[in-house]
């Protein structure tokens, strides 16, 4: 039954690190999910303060990867229209089953909230592409998570593989 929950963990994590570039997906809340679960197994004890410090990673990254392209925004001369278009445009992207929304949407809804802020079309494209290089920043950020995460899972089943595995 381990090898069952650890194979569940495993396709988990591994789907995690995928969801870092995959809008679709939830990636750190997947991966972190894979943690919990690999914790589940009787092979594996349940270490509470492991799942609570990597909860609020996950919590705080997954907050970021939402205000992070706005900030881009804002710190190459966007306004606050032009944050809140970066924003609504990220969430507009998630739902729009065109290929590359995702980048596209935050770009768009920073350019629009720029020229309704009366900005010239110069500070609006200036303004947008701090929303996309903060999409891209974000999405680096979220991958790294993921990716040590995954890393801590081969750990632990590496750790506990005399028990999982019945060496």
């Amino acid at each position: 039954m381990d090898l069952i929950i650890v194979a569940l963990a495993a396709v988990l994590m591994l789907v995690g690190v995928l969801g870092s570039f995959l809008p679709m997906l939830p990636g750190i809340p997947l991966s972190w999910a894979g943690l919990l679960v690999l914790h589940l197994t009787s092979a594996v004890p349940t270490n509470y303060t492991f799942l609570g410090v990597t909860l609020l990673i996950t919590i705080v990254i997954f907050a970021l990867q939402y205000a992070i392209p706005a900030l881009g925004t804002k710190y190459l001369g966007g306004s606050k229209q032009g944050m809140w278009g970066a924003t609504l445009g990220l969430f507009a992207g998630i739902f729009i089953p065109i290929p590359f929304a995702i980048l596209i949407a935050p770009f768009v809804g920073a350019y629009i909230g720029e020229v309704l802020n009366k900005a010239d079309s110069r500070t609006a494209l200036k303004a947008a592409s701090g929303s996309f290089i903060g999409l891209l920043a974000s999405t680096f950020m979220e991958f790294v998570v993921t990716a040590i995460f995954l890393l801590l899972f081969i750990w632990k089943v590496w750790e506990y593989r005399f028990v999982l595995f019945n060496f």
